[in-house]
């Protein structure tokens, strides 16, 4: 069984969107674009680089996945996994003779929760989850969630997508490893830990 990773740059208040640049997603009148440009350190760009070198696939949102199709393409020197990785795109209104779809190598399109499971039943690596807010909180609410890899940055947005929303189900999760950056930044990887465990605290 293949498992379904979801990494996010995620603020103390659960936002997820446009962590890169002021102009990689403004939808909803998002305007702060570009939040985690700060934060970077050593430990910080270890932690992308050693994400960006691993045997993955890829699982992503429409939009996400239209934001990359026009850039990756021409700067795979930096990750080049992203373009060799076989890249699914979930969409149930992208056609397979769209342009972005043929125009990125080794890009397919998957219309529903059907399609992922069987991917995930098929052999090959893990998938990898970036961006995708809609497409996570799909997961979340199918139990199709198998790792977080979050790091949260010492910041509150208030408004902007979220990692949780409506739908998430009841899941216990066990970290595995964290570390603080030097700018305040936890780098924390939760696994998948069964259902959630209930009783009085402190007894």
């Amino acid at each position: 069984m293949r498992k379904i990773i979801v990494l996010s740059m995620i603020t103390l208040d659960g936002v997820i969107q446009a962590p890169g640049g002021p102009k990689e997603d403004t939808s909803g009148g998002f305007k702060y674009g570009g939040w985690t440009a700060t934060f970077s350190d050593e430990v910080y760009g270890k932690t992308v680089q050693k994400e960006l070198a691993q045997q993955t696939d890829f699982l992503l949102g429409r939009k996400t996945f239209s934001i990359w199709a026009d850039y990756w393409p021409q700067h795979g020197d930096f990750w080049p996994r992203i373009n060799e990785g076989n890249k699914y795109v979930f969409s149930k209104n992208m056609k397979k003779t769209d342009k972005l779809v043929t125009g990125w190598k080794n890009s397919a399109i998957i219309k529903s929760v059907a399609d992922i499971k069987k991917l995930k039943s098929s052999k090959g690596p893990d998938f990898q989850v970036w961006g995708s807010s809609k497409l996570i909180q799909l997961l979340l609410k199918n139990d199709l969630v198998d790792e977080l890899h979050l790091k949260i940055h010492p910041i509150t947005l208030g408004k902007g997508k979220k990692l949780f929303d409506n739908g998430t189900i009841p899941a216990a999760f066990r970290l595995t490893e964290s570390i603080v950056t030097k700018t305040g930044v936890i780098i924390a990887i939760y696994k998948r830990a069964g259902k959630v465990q209930t009783g009085n605290a402190g007894a």
